[in-house]
């Protein structure tokens, strides 16, 4: 079964099936597609489906319908072509999987899942070493602590023999 999707921004991936021979699309809720944005006409187009084929008519919307960028009173929308109404662009889906019903091995895509053989030791538990040298989690130099530690104490001496001096010379 046919499908559109939406692929501009705030409503991406939104989908319609198109289930009836005639299916008015527009901004407001009395379409059978409602796209409330400002750039759709409130009865903006008609899409007829006519056996396997998907036809598109302009109901006079004010920004235009196009079919791949181009601008139809009416046209044939083919699967993968992009509808666009005012701002919003729209792919048709022909719904059926690729390779006509089976799935194409080309489009499989293997997810590597579970530890891997190298990552266990001979008793079968799981060795993960984090600090490895060509690890990205290996350890850190301490030499910057140590060098912001002895700043501050320095620092927190000058301070306080400043304070001890200026409390001195309040009370002479």
């Amino acid at each position: 079964m046919p499908r559109l999707v939406i692929l501009s921004e705030g409503y991406t991936g939104t989908a319609f099936e198109l289930k009836a021979p005639t299916t008015t699309v527009g901004r407001v809720e009395e379409n059978e597609i409602h796209i409330p944005d400002a750039s759709v006409s409130s009865r903006h187009c008609e899409i007829d489906l006519r056996g396997a084929e998907v036809f598109v008519r302009d109901l006079g919307s004010t920004n235009g319908t196009f079919i791949d960028g181009n601008q139809i009173q009416e046209g044939a929308l083919k699967p993968g072509q992009i509808l666009r109404l005012g701002q919003i662009d729209i792919r048709l889906e022909s719904g059926a999987p690729a390779g006509g019903g089976r799935k194409s091995v080309e489009r499989t895509m293997v997810i590597p899942q579970g530890v891997k053989l190298d990552d266990l030791d001979q008793s079968g538990t799981r060795v993960i070493n984090k600090f490895d040298k060509d690890s990205p989690f290996q350890k850190k130099s301490n030499k910057t602590n140590w060098a912001f530690l002895a700043v501050g104490i320095i620092l927190a001496v000058v301070i306080l023999g400043f304070l001890i001096m200026a409390y001195k010379n309040m009370n002479q």
